[in-house]
């Protein structure tokens, strides 16, 4: 009996800690980027909900709606754009490296030279 008092705080304490987490982040902190289909699908049923609204209430609801629409379609083309820059940058970093290992193999001859270049070659895709 004294042992299942002394387990009853530690267990309830563990299942509240499991109960109170908070919710998961992506590793980049940003929201996933979307893509045009789901963005305008998401749209489709923002623009719905503003349909039982009146007035002024429902112009709001649908320039909230646009407005979510833009937003993720900037976040969207923005994160098209680092993953074109990131292959650049990658392609570059790749080219330079192939460069110098080139010059090194130079500096060799005969079948040391030819094992080095065939080693540079299938490393970085040449």
């Amino acid at each position: 009996m004294k042992l299942s008092l002394a387990v009853l705080p530690a267990v309830a304490l563990g299942l509240s800690a499991l109960a109170f987490q908070a919710p998961a982040q992506p590793a980049s902190g940003a929201a996933a980027v979307r893509s045009d289909d789901q963005i305008d699908d998401q749209y489709k049923l923002d623009k719905k909900r503003c349909d039982a609204m009146k007035g002024n209430q429902k112009d709001i609801c649908q320039q909230e709606a646009e407005a979510s629409r833009d937003k993720a379609k900037a976040e969207a083309k923005a994160g098209k754009q680092k993953a074109e820059a990131n292959r650049d940058a990658a392609k570059t970093r790749n080219d330079a490296d192939y460069k110098v290992g080139k010059e090194k193999c130079d500096a060799m001859s005969g079948n040391a030279k030819d094992a080095c270049i065939a080693d540079l070659k299938a490393r970085y895709g040449k």
